[in-house]
């Protein structure tokens, strides 16, 4: 149906109707797109479980996707947005359409080998001439399949393999991550919160990739340990089990509203050795006071996320380099404060889910150029000493949706010499 049809009384199916409003909405880019999508079904709560996937599943295919199906859709008799549905649609085809069908179907038998590679890989020209390295093809569209669903099990609760029997009686398919050795990965999108294996604390969502901070970080029973850009505390949660409850483990974060999403986390986890703190920014003096105190910092650092586009596809339309720059500034202001917390000896992970250069490796080089009290440690050998042994050499870790099944991660490791 083209619009002179619509406007002349023809209506859209229910289901092409309220997917054509949520992708406008979406595609608005005002907001994060989970943030939108979870608003409009709060504000149509009379669509079903089946009507909420496949508009959700039809719009994220969409924004993937958007540089290269806004261009083949160029010249076509129907509206764009219903061009861009019907590429995208996740349900019943016979919603769409005989003219929408045949469309596509031309679409879809073209050669699109041709096209510039930012195009055919539906990225803004100044991201993909970042990630314009060797493997950008694999990268780039390992960057278009959706994200698995990874938990993290709670060593203290459970063992994973306790947890998968849990998880497999429920009727969850779920199978042990490659990397972590407490990841278990899930198909599908299963709704877990009324699970007994989530709310009794035996697992949390956090992505394979994740997990492997901490144990870079390696924290010990009894030390004195910092995540120092928390958030709703995924890693935090991951420390705490690693130091077995004991020890103190602080949670900082700028934001209150994500240090409340670590509260209820925290109280499933069956962790006592945690304290969460709301701090002004990352020179607050409750961080002050604590300096050459502690054992262990990670440092998390707020980022780009480019690494998490499977997941967040609408970053990348989202995203400007000058908000990149902005970043590496605060990245460098937030490593150079979280390393004045160690006392020597220490050890500092700094991490970004990002995979640009600029966020990662030149702000780990710029740190070690004006500290000369911290050296690099290698990664590759620190998870070899706790039997993870990865792939190719791994002085820093660089993981890969692509090459290793996870978001996109980067972690340095730095020590801070002793005194002499």
């Amino acid at each position: 149906m083209n619009e002179a049809q619509r406007r002349r009384g023809g209506r859209l199916p229910a289901q092409l109707a309220a997917a054509r409003e949520l992708l406008a909405a979406v595609l608005r880019f005002d907001a994060p797109a989970d943030a939108v999508v979870s608003r409009y079904f709060r504000a149509h709560a009379q669509l079903g479980q089946r009507d909420r996937h496949v508009l959700a599943e039809t719009v994220y295919q969409i924004v993937r996707q958007l540089r290269l199906w806004r261009h083949l859709a160029q010249g076509a008799a129907a509206p764009l947005d219903l061009c861009l549905l019907a590429l995208g649609w996740q349900g019943d085809e016979a919603v769409l359409g005989d003219a929408l069908r045949a469309w596509r179907a031309q679409v879809r038998a073209l050669d699109l080998g041709g096209l510039p590679p930012a195009l055919r890989y539906s990225l803004p020209d100044w991201l993909a001439q970042c990630l314009d390295a060797d493997g950008f093809e694999s990268l780039a569209s390992g960057l278009l399949q959706p994200a698995p669903l990874d938990l993290r099990v709670n060593t203290l609760r459970a063992t994973r393999e306790e947890a998968l029997r849990q998880l497999r009686a429920a009727g969850i398919d779920a199978a042990l991550t490659q990397l972590s050795p407490w990841g278990l990965r899930v198909q599908g999108k299963p709704a877990l919160q009324r699970l007994a294996v989530f709310t009794d604390g035996l697992v949390e969502v956090q992505d394979e990739g994740s997990q492997l901070l901490a144990l870079l970080l390696a924290p010990r029973r009894g030390e004195m340990v910092a995540d120092f850009c928390a958030g709703a505390g995924g890693k935090t949660l991951a420390l705490g089990a690693l130091m077995r409850n004991s020890g103190r483990l602080y949670a900082f974060d700028t934001a209150a509203h994500r240090i409340d999403k670590l509260r209820p986390r925290l109280a499933r986890s069956g962790l006592s050795n945690v304290h969460p703190v709301v701090i002004a920014h990352e020179r607050d003096d409750r961080v002050r006071r604590l300096a050459g105190k502690l054992d262990r910092v990670l440092v998390d650092a707020p980022c780009s996320g480019t690494g998490t586009l499977r997941r967040n596809p609408d970053l990348k339309w989202r995203l400007q380099p000058a908000d990149v720059a902005r970043l590496v500034e605060q990245q460098g202001a937030i490593v150079r404060a979280a390393a004045q917390l160690l006392k020597p000896g220490g050890r500092l992970v700094y991490a970004t889910c990002s995979l640009l250069r600029t966020e990662n490796q030149d702000v780990v080089d710029a740190f070690v150029a004006d500290h000369r009290a911290f050296e690099s440690v290698d990664a590759g050998v620190i998870l070899a000493q706790q039997h993870l042994a990865l792939p190719g050499p791994r002085p820093m870790l660089e993981l890969r949706p692509d090459r290793d099944g996870t978001d996109g991660f980067f972690a340095a490791v730095l020590q801070r010499r002793h005194e002499t």
